[in-house]
């Protein structure tokens, strides 16, 4: 974060999204040291969440697809093998562990 709020331009906009992470943690995240710059470039931060846009979903559903489908995006998951490893799944969620989407793959 250090690098991006250093480098803000006047009227900066930052999107907050993805926080799973630190649930558990025993200690609040480190702050940024250029956090000030968001006073000096009179940014705006804010938090949303998947709630705030849930009515938009078909929307994203089909434009998503068709990236996809023309092989203009591709999705980034962690599969983990076998329903007995859902602890551990789990935990990778809370420890940051996962790239993208996390699936269990259920044997049978």
């Amino acid at each position: 974060m250090d690098a991006i709020f250093a480098r803000l331009n006047v009227g900066a906009r930052i999107a907050l999204c993805g926080l799973i992470s630190g649930y558990n943690s025993a200690e609040p995240p480190p702050g940024p040291r250029a956090f000030a710059n968001l006073l000096v470039q009179r940014a705006t931060l804010q938090g949303f969440i998947i709630l705030d846009h849930l009515h938009r979903a078909p929307e994203a559903i089909a434009e998503i697809s068709g990236l996809i489908a023309q092989g203009r995006l591709t999705p980034l998951e962690t599969v983990v093998e076998g329903f007995e490893q859902l602890p551990t799944a789990i935990n990778m969620l809370f420890d940051g562990k996962n790239i993208g989407k996390l699936v269990v793959k259920v044997s049978g």
